[in-house]
C-alpha cells in the first residue's frame, strides 16, 4: 500500500460535502492539503478547521485554476494527489409542456452548457493541469508520480427525469477515465473515477423528509444514504492501493435510481 504522508494534495469543491470529507481524510492521513472552492467565506472556514490551504477558484475559468495551482504549489509544493469533487446539478427536461398554458419549451441550451462546463470540462481542465505538474516530479515506488481521482455519479448510467445535462456530464467523466489513465500510464500517474449514489451532502440535507425516504428505499442494503466519510474512505483506498488504475467504481449501497 502506498504511503503519501507528507506529500501535497489538492481537492476541488473541498469546502463542503464529499470534497470536505475528502480533504479532512487526506489531512488526517498526513498530507498537506489545499482546497479549491468558489466561495471564499465557506472555503476559508473549512480550510482553517482542518489546517488546509484555501484557494479561491472558479473551476470553469482556466486562469483561475492556473492561479489556484500556483498558490497551492507555492505553499505545499507540487501535488502528487489530486481529487476532483467540484460540480453542480440541474433539473430540466429535454423538452417540456407548461402545465398551465400548454406552451412547449426546450431545455435551455446555456444552462446545459453550464452544467457540462462545471462538471465535465472543469474535471478535465483540472486533471490535465494536475497531470502536467505531476510529470515534473521524481517517481516514487514502482515509478509512480501521482494519483488523480475524479467524481462522476450513478446518474452517468441511469439518470432520472430532468437530469439530462448532469447525466451527460457525469457520463463524460466516466467515459474519459480509462483514456486519461492510458495517456498517463508511461508517466506513472494513475487515474480513477468514483460514481457515488445519493450521499448526505448539503443539497440532500435540504430536501423534504419524504423525498429522502424515497431515495433511501432505492438502496439494496443498507437502507440509507451514503455518508461523505465513506466516499472519502474510498478515495483513500484508491490512492493507497497502487493496483487501482483506469477504474470507474460505483459506491451506492446497490442503489438503482427510478425513472423519476
Amino acid at each position: 500500500m502506498r504511503n503519501y504522508s507528507g506529500q501535497a494534495a489538492i481537492v476541488t469543491g473541498g469546502a463542503s460535502g464529499l470534497g470536505f470529507a475528502t480533504a479532512t481524510m487526506l489531512t488526517k492521513a498526513g498530507l498537506n492539503v489545499s482546497i479549491f472552492d468558489i466561495d471564499p467565506n465557506i472555503g476559508e472556514q473549512a480550510a482553517a478547521k482542518i489546517g488546509a490551504t484555501f484557494c479561491e477558484v472558479d473551476v470553469t475559468s482556466t486562469q483561475a485554476v492556473e492561479e489556484g495551482f500556483a498558490k497551492a504549489r507555492g505553499v505545499n509544493g507540487q501535488e502528487r494527489i489530486f481529487v476532483n469533487c467540484a460540480g453542480r446539478g440541474s433539473a430540466m427536461k429535454t423538452a417540456s409542456r407548461d402545465r398551465n398554458t400548454g406552451e412547449i419549451h426546450h431545455h435551455d441550451i446555456d444552462a446545459f452548457e453550464k452544467v457540462i462546463q462545471v462538471n465535465l470540462i472543469s474535471t478535465f481542465r483540472c486533471s490535465a493541469m494536475a497531470a502536467a505538474g505531476m510529470m515534473s516530479l521524481e517517481p516514487l515506488e514502482e515509478g509512480e508520480r501521482g494519483v488523480i481521482t475524479n467524481t462522476a455519479s450513478i446518474a452517468a448510467v441511469e439518470g432520472q427525469v430532468g437530469q439530462v445535462a448532469y447525466s451527460a456530464a457525469k457520463a463524460g467523466i466516466a467515459g474519459m477515465t480509462l483514456t486519461i489513465a492510458r495517456d498517463l500510464a508511461k508517466e506513472g500517474v494513475r487515474v480513477n473515477t468514483i460514481m457515488p449514489g445519493v450521499f448526505m451532502t448539503p443539497p440532500i440535507e435540504r430536501v423534504p423528509e419524504k423525498v429522502a425516504d424515497g431515495l433511501k428505499a432505492t438502496a439494496l442494503f443498507p437502507k440509507r444514504l451514503g455518508e461523505p466519510e465513506e466516499f472519502a474512505d474510498l478515495v483513500h483506498t484508491l490512492i493507497r492501493n497502487g493496483y487501482f488504475n483506469g477504474q470507474t467504481i460505483r459506491l451506492d449501497g446497490g442503489m438503482r435510481m427510478p425513472a423519476r
